[in-house]
C-alpha cells in the first residue's frame, strides 16, 4: 500500500494513482523543467495543477512539501531503496529524475560539466529573466526609473552570449541533448515570448541560440511538456 496519503499535500490535491509520482506544478519556466523530464524519460506520473497566482503555492498543505512555497514539487512514491522521497527545487529534481532512469545525465567527468550548466541557469538565467519579465512586462513597467530594467537587461544579454558562445558548433549544450537543454528551453523561450523581450535583449543577432530554441521546441516531449500541467 502506497506511503501517499501520510503527506498533507495529498488533502488538497488528492491522487488518483497514488502508485505513481506526483508532481505539484504550472506551467512556467521552473515547472515545465520537471513534466519536459518525465515527458522525455517515459516516468508514469500524475500531475496536480498548483495556480500560484492564486497563493495556492503559500498554502500549509504545499508549504509542507516545500517551505519556500515555490514550484516544482514532486514526491516519488518509488524513492530510493523503495520508501518514498519528497523533492523540491527544480534542478535536484531534474538530477533525481535523471539518476532514477539513467537517461540525460551523462556518466563520469560529463556528469559534474553537464550539471554545472544546470546551476548556471538556476543561479544566474532564471533570476535575472525573470526579473526582465517582471519589469518589462509586469508591475515594474510602471516605474519611471528604467535603470533595473536596463540592469537586468543588460546582463539577460550577456548570459544569451555565454549560452550562444556555447552552443558554437554544438547542437545542444554537451552535444548531447540533456537535462541541461531542459533546464533552459522554458527560460529562453518566456523571455522572448511571454515577457515580450525578444528585441530587448538583442536575440535575433544572436548566431546559435534560436536555432537550439527552435530544435528543442520541436521535441515531441518538449511539446507536451510546456502544456503539463493543463490549465483545463
Amino acid at each position: 500500500m502506497s506511503d501517499l496519503p501520510t503527506f498533507p499535500i495529498t488533502r488538497r490535491w488528492p491522487a488518483a494513482n497514488p502508485d505513481v509520482l506526483q508532481l505539484y506544478s504550472i506551467n512556467s519556466p521552473n515547472g515545465v523543467k520537471v513534466s519536459i523530464m518525465l515527458e522525455e524519460v517515459g516516468l508514469e506520473y500524475e500531475p496536480h495543477l498548483v495556480l500560484i497566482g492564486e497563493n495556492e503555492s503559500w498554502t500549509e498543505e504545499f508549504l509542507s512539501l516545500n517551505p519556500n512555497g515555490k514550484i516544482p514539487a514532486i514526491i516519488d512514491p518509488k524513492g530510493p531503496d523503495g520508501e518514498p522521497i519528497a523533492l523540491f527545487e527544480s534542478g535536484a529534481i531534474l538530477v533525481y529524475l535523471a539518476d532514477k532512469t539513467g537517461q540525460l545525465l551523462p556518466e563520469g567527468a560529463r556528469r559534474y560539466q553537464t550539471m554545472q550548466w544546470v546551476f548556471w541557469q538556476v543561479g544566474h538565467v532564471g533570476p535575472f529573466f525573470g526579473q526582465v519579465g517582471f519589469f518589462h512586462k509586469f508591475a515594474g513597467r510602471h516605474w519611471e526609473d528604467k535603470r533595473p530594467l536596463q540592469r537586468f537587461a543588460d546582463e539577460s544579454k550577456r548570459l544569451l552570449k555565454v549560452l550562444d558562445e556555447r552552443l558554437q558548433g554544438r547542437d545542444w549544450i554537451m552535444d548531447d541533448y540533456s537535462i541541461a537543454d531542459i533546464s533552459l528551453l522554458g527560460w529562453v523561450r518566456n523571455l522572448i515570448g511571454f515577457y515580450d523581450a525578444r528585441d530587448l535583449v538583442a536575440f535575433d543577432a544572436l548566431s546559435n541560440v534560436p536555432a537550439w530554441l527552435e530544435r528543442g521546441l520541436a521535441r515531441p516531449a518538449v511539446q507536451r511538456g510546456l502544456m503539463i500541467p493543463s490549465k483545463d
